[in-house]
């Protein structure tokens, strides 16, 4: 996006007087802002609820964001164009990581800060990724059939079926390309080395039967966050506003009401616990002070040409997975070590960050030389990159056929048996 270039607004709803401070909710990944119908009537009683949809969901336009950075600016366009400069924010799962990057990067923004479902980084980016080749082969109908184990305990689905099927049709009419590009922005989402730097009042809310980001990611943020709290909501998973709606409620209207509220108070039924009950022992998984302060630094390059090993490492694990180079490196000693290094630089670095073509481009030149070659072990990760860099089944397909021509039949009939392989594998709705 270029500096002249307004960002894209969001598709969003307004409730409440129109003269109360206003207060943003956002939605998590395939849910659109009905998730927070239950909350509205009791919030906007006090402030002017905002509430937006991620593009392409709930019937959004679908222009794909290109990370939680551009999806924080497209919000802040919304709300410049409402006339709105400061605000509390609640966000859910992605949402959560929007308010997480505009307490970072727009503290004058942002008034106080709630995030439930949350963690500083959501799982691998491996998994994420993973989720975008399954829904380039499948559709979304896998991702939707999913959701109601991720979403709700066992016994909230089973007594609730409506709002189960409710959920799996808002995923159902999600544009499957901005669902694919959140799941690359949830990949790359990472403020592990920067939760000391958020300064404004924090409440992290977690279902306590969260299996997506349970407890323990919520007790990292709530260690690292100078001024955060932890509310775990019992009888709850990730979508805890649906799920416990009165609890989730009463939590936001105290959060945002007061500074804090009194942790020993337990008649919501809640566990409120401050940040001293835990910090000390999960410091070490947020780093020392020293350390943070390194990491926000730019890397260090010699004058002249810099060394290239950094960003082939990034595009090399971008490109083929963090578990397949674990497994190279963790399997490489003083022999290919320096091979190793050399692939790093010169072909992840010096050759796959060139800007002169695409990833997808460079996975169809790169498939076709390892079938003329008779590469075939390499042509199975290479495989796995190139659904991870977005090509389909179908089109890896027409360049095998491609390579048939003129790489010759036998080439690619073994090019075939295995590409089929690893996409039946790779693309399985539970994989």
């Amino acid at each position: 996006m270029s500096e002249t270039t307004p960002p894209k607004t969001l598709q969003y709803r307004m409730d409440g007087p129109e003269d109360a401070p206003v207060l943003v909710l956002g939605p998590s990944l395939g849910t659109t802002w009905h998730m927070w119908d239950r909350q509205v009537p009791e919030l906007a009683r006090h402030w002017r609820v905002v509430r937006f949809d991620l593009p392409g969901h709930g019937g959004a336009p679908a222009h794909a964001a290109s990370g939680i950075p551009e999806l924080a600016q497209r919000l802040l366009a919304t709300l410049d164009a409402l006339g709105v400069q400061r605000f509390g924010y609640a966000g859910c799962s992605i949402a959560a990581a929007v308010g997480a990057e505009l307490a970072l990067r727009r503290p004058d923004r942002i008034a106080s800060l709630a995030v439930v479902a949350a963690s500083p980084r959501f799982g691998t980016a491996d998994e994420f990724r993973q989720r975008g080749v399954i829904v380039r082969a499948n559709g979304l109908d896998p991702m939707a059939r999913a959701a109601p184990e991720r979403w709700f305990t066992p016994g909230f689905a089973a007594a609730q079926p409506a709002i189960v099927e409710w959920a799996v049709q808002m995923v159902r009419t999600t544009d499957p390309g901005c669902y694919i590009a959140a799941c690359e922005a949830l990949a790359a989402f990472d403020i592990r080395a920067e939760l000391g730097r958020i300064a404004v009042p924090t409440l992290v809310l977690v279902g306590a039967e969260d299996q997506v980001t349970g407890p323990a990611e919520a007790r990292t943020l709530v260690a690292g966050i100078p001024d955060a709290r932890l509310a775990l909501v019992p009888g709850a998973s990730h979508l805890a506003p649906v799920e416990q709606p009165a609890a989730v409620t009463d939590l936001l209207l105290r959060h945002f009401s007061t500074a804090w509220y009194n942790p020993n108070d337990t008649s919501t039924g809640l566990t409120v616990l401050p940040e001293s009950r835990f910090a000390p022992s999960l410091s070490a998984s947020v780093g020392p002070v020293a350390e943070i302060a390194a990491a926000e630094q730019p890397p260090q390059v010699a004058t002249g040409h810099a060394d290239p090993y950094e960003a082939g490492m990034r595009v090399r694990r971008q490109v083929l997975g963090d578990a397949h180079v674990d497994r190279v490196l963790a399997a490489s000693d003083d022999f290919d070590g320096d091979f190793q290094d050399l692939i790093t630089r010169y072909a992840w670095g010096e050759v796959w960050t060139r800007d002169g073509l695409d990833r997808r481009t460079r996975s169809c030149v790169t498939l076709t030389a390892l079938v003329a070659g008779g590469h075939l072990d390499e042509l199975a990760f290479h495989t796995r990159a190139a659904l991870r860099n977005g090509l389909t089944p179908a089109e890896i397909k027409e360049v095998l056929i491609q390579t048939a021509v003129y790489c010759g039949v036998p080439a690619a009939n073994s090019a075939f048996r295995v590409a089929r392989a690893v996409i039946q594998e790779e693309t399985a709705p539970g994989a």
